[in-house]
């Protein structure tokens, strides 16, 4: 069997993590030039004069113009932290470079700090995942499907019907041939709206869907994409049609490092994030070395989110 180059490529290792982010200097150093790459620029009236200082260990500029004043982390996902950046930067090396995913309790326990520090950092560097994926658009062959996130409780109701299951939909772009590409997950009800919403959010009008006869798939065509409805009658035999085997690849995948990772997470409130993790790490999966430093890239334009922000409910249902 030939080698699999996206398994085996070999990403930013730890030894060149700690070689280029060990120390607090050289993280705000890597902030600097991801945020200003052609020198300072004031973000309250946009000048370039400015002078320096240092206040409790930390750089700041203040520019001439104005008199504003500003770290590298202010205005970022950053702001206001109290962890050191050194703590941000070993984060975002775990989540990026995992193969599976990492439970805040696992980064509590990577990051020395206590759980709700780390449960709120990682749901802070998903937020900038989520936000950076949210234009993200499919074309060319795209394969959907409807799943769920969650399982039946114990006492609860089965199948479809159960609280405990949130549905989303997932769409796969793939070559031609059928080799997956990128992806777009989505918390949405399986209905005509609800997927008509989602084509508008994550595809193309160029693009040409492939789904199973679920009726609702069919509103992919209000934005011009092509539709091919394949009736697949359920059943093991379903999961093994060509036409559809990117999508169950990836399905399965998502499920089992959803699964293997987490005991529990609120489907209900947070699905929208976890699934923009997976979304995020799945798109740039050709390029794990790269990787940390476009999260990176993303985190400095990110504005600030406050705790209030981040532990608001999205409800799908």
């Amino acid at each position: 069997m030939a080698m699999n180059r996206v398994q085996f490529q070999a990403g930013l290792s730890m030894a060149e993590f700690l070689d280029r982010y060990g120390s607090e200097a050289q993280c705000e150093a890597a902030l600097v030039a991801v945020r200003w790459p052609d020198g300072f620029v004031c973000p309250a009236c946009g000048s370039n004069a400015h002078s320096t200082f240092v206040r409790e260990g930390r750089h700041y500029w203040q520019c001439t113009a104005c008199r504003h004043q500003c770290s590298a982390i202010s205005g970022t996902i950053f702001e206001s932290t109290k962890l050191p950046l050194t703590r941000w930067f070993l984060a975002m090396q775990l989540l990026t470079q995992s193969k599976n995913n990492v439970s805040a309790l696992e980064l509590r326990r990577q990051l020395g700090v206590c759980y709700k520090t780390a449960w709120l950092l990682k749901h802070k560097l998903m937020e900038v995942m989520r936000l950076r994926e949210q234009s993200r658009q499919l074309d060319g062959r795209v394969e959907i499907d409807d799943a769920y996130l969650g399982g039946e409780r114990s006492g609860g109701k089965s199948g479809r019907g159960s609280e405990n299951k949130v549905p989303f939909l997932a769409a796969v772009q793939t070559t031609p041939e059928g080799k997956p590409i990128c992806a777009c997950f989505a918390p949405q009800p399986f209905t005509t709206a609800a997927v008509a919403a989602f084509a508008a959010q994550s595809l193309a009008p160029t693009a040409q869907v492939v789904s199973d006869g679920l009726w609702c798939f069919g509103a992919v065509t209000r934005i011009g994409a092509a539709h091919e409805r394949v009736v697949t009658g359920g059943g093991a035999a379903s999961v093994r049609l060509p036409q559809f085997k990117a999508i169950n690849t990836v399905l399965g995948n998502l499920k089992t490092a959803l699964t293997g990772t987490y005991h529990a997470f609120d489907f209900t409130k947070y699905a929208h994030r976890y699934l923009a993790e997976a979304q995020y790490r799945f798109n740039r999966r050709f390029n794990l070395a790269a990787i940390l430093a476009r999260l990176l890239r993303a985190a400095a334009v990110t504005p600030p989110q406050p705790i209030v922000a981040i532990r608001m409910a999205e409800v799908r249902r």
